[in-house]
């Protein structure tokens, strides 16, 4: 047994080799996981995002107008749509569904006419400053040529002559302070890294340790085991987010202007999410590592699709249809919503019932493979 035995290193390596090769399933989340990446850092990621969805409020129509519609749209950063009041452009701001309104005031024509150089005001939703910087520089690079056909004469032939100035507003988040972006997301993050994680791993770890059979000879039903083992992981769960958000006011300074009962009750129905996801996994996976490997496959596509590191609206379409089916897209734009901007139920109900589907379909799928008998 003395020395390194080439035959014996010979005979482990074939025993090896013919373990991996029985474990498909890892090899095939292997080679998954780098393609994936490739994938989502290659077509879907994009610093510098474009076709933004923008609103537009005119208290006039005109030459002008129109020019200006005409120039945002050609940037290719702002996707416009028309408002008619200052309310709906608000309710459109907060709840997300644009991330600029350009307000053109009562008198914009005359005022430009009559070399006034009249003001244009763009509210920026800045709880994603990154998603609005380089669109906010576009706006401001138009008021020199944008109305260069229709402008008289006598002020084309001024130099140095703008003929309205943009006033960014930047709502939400005026100084622009990352920390304001990120810790209301990580919340959503550390949830899904600990709780899916976790309990990944619930029924593997059993079946590794040989008790599963006692499990097995028990009187329970599978959703009485899958409630029983996920249950303890929610109040772990609410326990990270308090230390979260406590962390989060203390140390970082983020300003809580809705209802924290709102959110912690919407939080719970994010981890129900990832813990059915979860259970998921522990059941269809035969190993620990197995089951850690599903949990990353998940958690990478969630990572980068949710908009936490990158602006959500400059994906491309098929991206952002991926990643509205991710409970991390929505209780991303929830903690956001309501931490930064005060958001109610009614604001926030359209990122709800994406996450009720999820869970229910999930809980579904977690039953459905409990396998009640060993293999």
């Amino acid at each position: 047994m003395k020395g390194f035995s080439f035959r014996r290193f010979l005979a482990v390596l074939n025993k090896e080799t013919l373990e991996m090769r029985r474990d498909k399933a890892t090899i095939g989340l292997t080679v998954m996981l780098p393609l994936i990446q490739l994938f989502l850092f290659g077509y879907a990621l994009n610093a510098n995002p474009r076709h933004l969805p923008t609103g537009v409020l005119a208290a006039e129509e005109s030459r002008y107008t129109r020019d200006l519609e005409a120039a945002l749209n050609n940037t290719g950063y702002f996707d416009l749509r028309r408002f008619t009041s200052e309310q709906q452009a608000d309710d459109a701001l907060k709840r997300g569904e644009v991330l600029f309104v350009v307000n053109i005031p009562p008198g914009f024509t005359r005022d430009v006419d009559t070399g006034q150089h009249p003001s244009i005001l763009m509210d920026a939703d800045a709880t994603d400053p990154t998603a609005i910087a380089q669109a906010s520089a576009a706006v401001n690079a138009l008021n020199g040529t944008a109305f260069q056909r229709d402008l008289p004469v006598a002020l084309q032939n001024l130099a140095m002559s703008v003929p309205f100035q943009v006033m960014v507003h930047a709502r939400y988040n005026p100084e622009a302070i990352t920390a304001l972006n990120v810790v209301p997301g990580l919340i959503g993050v550390i949830l899904s890294f600990s709780t899916l994680v976790i309990t990944a791993l619930s029924m593997t770890r059993e079946r590794e340790a040989g008790t599963m059979e006692n499990l097995l000879s028990m009187p329970v039903r599978p959703l009485e085991v899958m409630m029983g083992k996920i249950m303890p992981y929610v109040g772990l769960g609410y326990i990270q987010v308090f230390l979260i958000l406590a962390v989060a006011v203390a140390v970082f300074g983020v300003p809580v202007h809705g209802s924290i009962p709102l959110l912690l009750a919407v939080l719970g129905l994010f981890i129900a999410c990832n813990l059915a996801l979860g259970f998921t996994f522990s059941t269809i996976a035969r190993t620990q590592m197995q089951a850690q490997q599903m949990a990353q496959f998940a958690l990478l596509p969630s990572m980068m699709l949710s908009g936490f590191i990158y602006p959500f609206a400059g994906m491309p379409l098929w991206a952002r249809a991926i990643g509205e089916m991710l409970p991390l897209t929505h209780i991303i734009r929830i903690c956001r919503g309501i931490l930064l901007k005060g958001n109610g139920l009614a604001d926030i109900a359209q990122d709800i019932w994406p996450m009720a589907i999820f869970a229910a379909i999930a809980t579904t799928v977690a039953v459905w493979s409990y396998r009640e008998t060993l293999d």
